[in-house]
């Protein structure tokens, strides 16, 4: 999003998501909340061209996983009957691919959600499936035909981009020419699909996974300490969750929220008193308490030390 002059944080708040989202690991979206975060993209970027500028930065080397092994494929054609199996690694979303006697046909349409795509999903999906043959195939391969639920309000540059026929229809899909769609990729490898193949399997069965609420308030508390946003309610704002839901996710876990936010500040505060020259007073603010003697006694009852004798003891540990 940097890349295109859109700023993530603004595209959350849009998409009334948690602004510790993209910092997640293998975080898994539900349904409404994906296609929030592409009507927040939207919202944050209305004055921008945004699929097309995705276009124009789209190379091999952004592709998640799912995509870059798709590219490992001898075409087109197999790269989107393999990507249809993993469609749902990447989103809420099914990727219907017919061969016709003189086209390929793409179909995509969501589950979960009642609501049509989006409207930049859709194109994005469709400038996705352009530049993906485009990057295999090192050629300039357009489509015959692109269906859109809804059409985009200046549709002249997405004309250019497709050079073909675009038109309106209950779901978003796009129609290539058969032989284009069966050109050798240059980008095929066996032995790279064989190295994927595994490892994407494994994650399609690992789909439901997601992040601990444990882990979720960790990080958003490393963030917003130095603001002294430590409270829970703040930061179960920054969740999009109710105080109350926050500290029933927690004791689902047999956590609560002091427990985080001591585990948090006693290692953040060893950390800064360990490997660090920042003055106590700084370090109180860094973890969010307005006076530094109100961190000292803190500190002492972490640890049975003050914060000046940790801090000794492992200066003289490093000197030795």
């Amino acid at each position: 999003m940097t890349d295109i002059g859109i700023d993530p944080l603004d595209v959350l708040k849009c998409a009334h998501l948690p602004s510790d989202l993209f910092a997640r690991n293998d975080y898994t979206l539900s349904a409404p909340d994906y296609f929030s975060l592409w009507r927040g993209l939207e919202i944050a970027g209305k004055n921008k061209q945004v699929p097309l500028l995705l276009a124009e930065h789209m190379s091999a080397e952004a592709f998640d996983p799912p995509i870059f092994a798709s590219l490992c494929s001898p075409n087109f054609l197999v790269a989107m009957q393999r990507l249809s199996t993993y469609k749902p690694l990447i989103g809420p979303m099914r990727l219907d691919v017919q061969t016709l006697p003189e086209h390929l046909l793409l179909t995509v349409e969501c589950y979960g959600n009642t609501e049509p795509l989006p409207n930049m999903l859709s194109l994005c999906e469709a400038i996705f499936f352009v530049r993906l043959a485009q990057i295999g195939t090192r050629e300039a391969i357009t489509p015959s035909h692109v269906i859109l639920p809804e059409l985009p309000k200046d549709i002249t540059p997405y004309r250019a981009f497709f050079q073909c026929d675009i038109t309106q229809g209950a779901q978003m899909s796009i129609q290539f020419n058969l032989t284009d769609a069966l050109r050798p990729f240059l980008t095929s490898s066996g032995a790279m699909w064989d190295f994927f193949e595994d490892k994407l399997n494994r994650k399609l069965n690992e789909l439901s996974a997601t992040a601990s609420t444990y882990q979720r308030v960790r990080a958003v508390l490393l963030e917003t300490l130095p603001s002294g946003e430590s409270h829970i309610e703040a930061i179960a704002k920054q969740l999009a969750m109710s105080k109350r839901t926050l500290q029933r996710k927690l004791a689902n876990e047999q956590r609560s929220f002091q427990d985080v936010l001591l585990s948090v500040r006693t290692e953040l505060a060893k950390h800064y008193l360990a490997k660090s020259q920042i003055s106590l007073a700084e370090i109180s603010f860094l973890l969010g308490f307005k006076e530094s003697s109100s961190f000292n006694r803190a500190f002492h009852e972490w640890c049975g030390l003050t914060p000046g004798q940790f801090r000794q003891s492992h200066t003289s540990l490093a000197t030795l």
